[in-house]
């Protein structure tokens, strides 16, 4: 699902694009001008498998309720 207002939002208040200019926008060029590219690469499967050793889950412990 796609947050339409919260796009809306970051291109009209924090980009100061015209309505007209955001719609042009390919969602490619929206994610650039938002810096979403310099944010990382995504999690994948090697480094889920190394977080998941480096922090195990430990059954019968929880948070909840702490």
């Amino acid at each position: 699902m796609i947050d339409w207002p919260g796009l809306l939002r970051a291109g009209l208040f924090h980009l100061r694009l015209r309505p007209e200019d955001f719609w042009r926008l390919t969602p490619v060029e929206l994610r650039v001008m938002l810096g979403a590219e310099a944010a990382g690469t995504p999690l994948n499967r090697a480094r889920l498998e190394e977080l998941a050793r480096a922090f195990p889950d430990i059954k019968g412990e929880s948070l909840v309720g702490s």
